[in-house]
């Protein structure tokens, strides 16, 4: 359990605690790591009602704010002020991507820029995650995502890692080959933060130790089938159970995510499920009520549109 966690899960319930009694609670950790882990959290898991006297944040006060916007112009947010932001663009790759479960010539479609990713860096907190899901790569799209990773590069993300996501028994006759999987591809801002227990480190020490990057070892690939055209209200939208996988090792509970294609809604329905809170942005009028159908029926949000 992290720090913040066992502070959280410490006080929770009380009317409130000081810095002195949190120090006394872990007394082997430094006061300045312990402090600095309040700090942190303001606003997220910890208030601070008064100097030096603060009280925990009810863990069911997850908020999702949806604003009707271009999802590349992300001025309406502060720096480091994202957890984890992840999100399916809407790349430009028609010759790869008639048929199957994606037909973008129903979309607005464009390629990242260095700008995007300058962004991206700008709101997303240190050590945290950004997921960008992207297509196999094929002969019509292997420059841009090596472009993609270029210019992540040059705004100081570090590529963490590539997940395959397998859909099922889902299979996509259309071009050079058939198509069953995409790709779950995870940068870092700066070194990733500390999420991995470190169980070896922490059993000699006798207390709880993690490594840099996610919660734990990610799996050789995600094997979830689409969403049914029967059902889905977009027209690639992800699983919910894929977005809870992924959300389940990039983030924790009362952090913040950011999808800012959100599309069908379904990431900030998951951050919901798990108990995050989320920001999503949507450009079309239409997927906006669809989203908001969809968040009526299953959870309370706030809707700001620009």
């Amino acid at each position: 359990m992290i720090l913040a966690e066992k502070l959280f899960n410490c006080f929770k319930g009380k009317d409130s605690f000081t810095l002195n009694e949190a120090y006394l609670e872990n007394k082997e950790k430094p006061k300045t790591t312990v402090r600095a882990r309040i700090y942190e959290n303001l606003g997220i898991r910890f208030e601070r009602i008064a100097k030096g006297i603060y009280k925990t944040i009810d863990s069911n006060d997850e908020a999702c704010i949806l604003i009707e916007g271009d999802g590349r112009n992300l001025s309406i947010l502060k720096d480091e002020s994202i957890d984890c932001i992840f999100t399916d663009h809407p790349w430009l790759d028609l010759k790869s991507n008639k048929g199957g479960t994606r037909a973008f010539a129903l979309y607005d479609c464009f390629k990242y820029t260095y700008d995007d990713f300058k962004e991206k860096a700008r709101v997303l907190k240190k050590g945290c995650f950004l997921v960008e899901v992207l297509p196999a790569e094929n002969a019509n799209n292997y420059e841009y995502l090596y472009q993609i990773k270029q210019y992540a590069k040059d705004a100081g993300l570090i590529y963490y890692s590539k997940v395959t996501w397998k859909k099922g028994n889902f299979v996509s006759n259309t071009g050079r080959k058939a198509k069953n999987t995409q790709d779950i591809m995870i940068f870092s801002k700066g070194k990733a933060r500390r999420m991995r227990y470190d169980k070896k480190k922490s059993d000699i020490n006798g207390m709880d130790c993690y490594m840099s990057g996610c919660k734990g070892m990610l799996p050789t690939m995600f094997d979830v089938s689409p969403v049914s055209k029967k059902v889905r209200i977009h027209q690639s939208e992800l699983p919910i159970s894929l977005c809870e996988q992924i959300l389940e090792f990039v983030t924790y509970e009362g952090e913040v995510v950011l999808d800012s294609f959100a599309g069908s809604g379904v990431v900030g329905e998951a951050a919901l499920k798990l108990k995050r809170s989320c920001v999503l942005i949507e450009i079309l009028k239409e997927n906006i009520e669809k989203i908001k159908s969809r968040f009526e029926r299953n959870i309370l949000f706030q809707s700001v549109l620009e």
